[in-house]
């Protein structure tokens, strides 16, 4: 009965300290924070198995305060940000794939084309220029006669004359209402109509 209290004050431990952490999805990870929250992951169920739960706590602590400091030295340090995250490198410019690029990091066009899909791109040729980040995501630059018209632009095409709707009024049905008014209530169905 002892190892379930020891998981529920392992979680919440967990949850707190990865919180102190910051708000990264997996995707956004690097490979200096992906390693620690491995590690975390690994060490947090030692203690169900052990009899050390403050001991794991405290290496979790560790482990979390050594990953805040190295993100700290990186927002001080250019050097010791492409040290220990990585810099982007660029796949495509002027319309042209690096192969060797690709093979540097080991991707393939297939999976390139996959990334570019997913952004809702049909033609590598619509992209000026692109670089795979350090967290692996695609950044992108597409062609002028390919980027998509804004607001802006359609109300300079009609010479300003276009009076267009507030598309996020803050109402309640707003996304960003909850946010701004630190209320996370769910609106009536009635009232976003």
């Amino acid at each position: 009965m002892n190892f379930i209290w020891e998981s529920i004050v392992m979680i919440f431990t967990g949850f707190l300290l990865l919180r102190v952490s910051g708000r990264k999805s997996i995707a956004q990870m690097t490979i200096t924070t992906t390693i620690v929250m491995i590690s975390i992951g690994a060490i947090i169920v030692q203690p169900i198995i052990e009899d050390s739960v403050i001991k794991t706590m405290i290496t979790i602590a560790i482990f979390i305060s050594i990953l805040v400091f190295i993100e700290y030295l990186q927002m001080k340090f250019n050097s010791l940000e492409k040290l220990f995250t990585g810099k982007a490198i660029s796949i495509i410019e002027d319309g042209q794939i690096h192969l060797q690029n690709l093979m540097k990091i080991r991707l393939t066009i297939d999976k390139l084309e996959m990334q570019i899909r997913q952004q809702r791109i049909s033609n590598i040729s619509d992209i000026k220029n692109a670089t795979i980040e350090p967290n692996g995501q695609l950044g992108y630059e597409l062609f002028p006669d390919s980027k998509p018209l804004t607001v802006g632009e359609f109300k300079k095409l009609m010479g300003g004359t276009v009076q267009l709707q507030n598309q996020s009024p803050d109402v309640d049905g707003s996304l960003f209402y909850e946010i701004k008014n630190r209320n996370h209530a769910i609106p009536n169905p009635d009232e976003l109509k």
